[in-house]
């Protein structure tokens, strides 16, 4: 289980971790341990996840996001398994939490009348400089 916050837990068979070696240095280790990590969450399915969670998940989850509905996340940054393993859940747990922030709604203003009628001004006066700039005729 991975407990995200007070109301959503990830069950087991939400999650699934397989692993491979790493690519990289690492001396005779690199050849013979499968230190690197790729976690599979099934977003789509869960039901710990609300429909408006899932929506900003899949924004943010980005290319991660696969066409059934799953993220999948890889970490092969250290030489250790279990590291690896800590450092992709903790990405996965950031990512749902992020996702569970409602963004805020704009709030459309309008612009105060001093501004509309300083740039009006300001308008006026650049066209009427550049109107006396044109060719200049004999009477």
């Amino acid at each position: 289980m991975l407990r995200i916050s007070d109301d959503i837990v990830l069950q087991d068979w939400e999650l699934t971790e397989q692993f491979m070696r790493a690519s990289g240095p690492g001396g005779q280790n690199v050849n013979k341990v499968s230190s690197a990590v790729e976690l599979r969450f099934e977003a789509a399915r869960s039901p710990s996840l609300p429909a408006p969670v899932k929506a900003r998940l899949k924004r943010i989850a980005g290319r991660r996001w696969t066409q059934d509905g799953a993220i999948v996340l890889q970490c092969d940054e250290t030489r250790s398994q279990t590291r690896n393993r800590a450092l992709v859940r903790e990405r996965l747990a950031e990512m749902i939490s992020r996702a569970m922030v409602a963004p805020k709604r704009r709030i459309a203003t309008k612009p105060t009348r001093g501004s509309v009628e300083r740039r009006l001004t300001a308008k006026k006066t650049r066209g009427g400089v550049k109107a006396l700039r044109g060719r200049v005729e004999d009477e």
